[in-house]
């Protein structure tokens, strides 16, 4: 005698065919990256050059951030300020405004593309001294992998508030799909070439994200 179905039983197969669409975007990233290999690394190799001429040594800014399920690793990003006193945008160098405009300083978290670390497309991977702060709603951000651009980055970038930019990740979590994925890739082409949204104000690259008191926070299991 057959047993009826269950919950589990009606969302297994969901489940299965996130799962293969997830390995076949992880697949495809990693192929896309190394057989654009021969454009991003000359590439990198000059933007590293010139800001050792620029700013001198380290070229490579790095920075623990968050990554799925709030898993702390080491980001890559090229060198756009300089050491010192000052406001963000005071420390940014003319070099450096135009790496960040035209996204170049983002160029060595293809490596964590291929480490699998990092998506192409995904909420962008934030410092861990967030985890705490979020809401449970805004925790959700973390049950995919950051991306090196993402639906908050075309729909404002750093001119949009913390919240909005929180709506907007999570709702590509609930939304996500290939053909989104492709969307966001091209859009953020024309958005790289318009340089919009780069800085949230005159003297700030992006404010601190510091939560309303009456928000609950998530605490984060290590």
């Amino acid at each position: 005698m057959s047993r009826p179905f269950s919950r589990a039983d009606i969302l297994r197969p969901r489940r299965t065919i996130w799962y293969n669409l997830l390995q076949v975007k992880r697949i495809v990233e990693t192929l896309l990256v190394i057989v654009t290999a021969p454009v991003w690394v000359p590439l990198s190799v000059v933007v590293a050059l010139s800001i050792a001429l620029d700013m001198g040594r380290p070229v490579i800014f790095t920075q623990v951030r968050a990554g799925k399920g709030g898993r702390p690793f080491t980001l890559l990003k090229f060198r756009t300020m300089r050491s010192g006193e000052g406001s963000d945008v005071e420390r940014t160098t003319r070099l450096g405004r135009f790496l960040r405009a035209t996204s170049l300083d983002e160029l060595p978290q293809l490596l964590h593309v291929l480490s699998g670390k990092m998506s192409l497309v995904g909420p962008r991977p934030l410092p861990v001294a967030y985890l705490p702060r979020y809401s449970d709603f805004q925790a959700r951000r973390h049950e995919v992998r950051p991306g090196i651009t993402g639906w908050a980055q075309v729909n404002g970038r750093n001119a949009i508030t913390w919240e909005r930019k929180f709506e907007l990740d999570v709702w590509y979590v609930d939304h996500r799909s290939p053909w989104l994925d492709v969307k966001i890739l091209w859009m953020t082409v024309f958005r790289t070439a318009a340089c919009s949204g780069v800085n949230a104000s005159a003297t700030e690259t992006m404010s601190e994200f510091m939560p309303a008191p009456s928000e609950s926070k998530r605490t984060f299991q290590k």
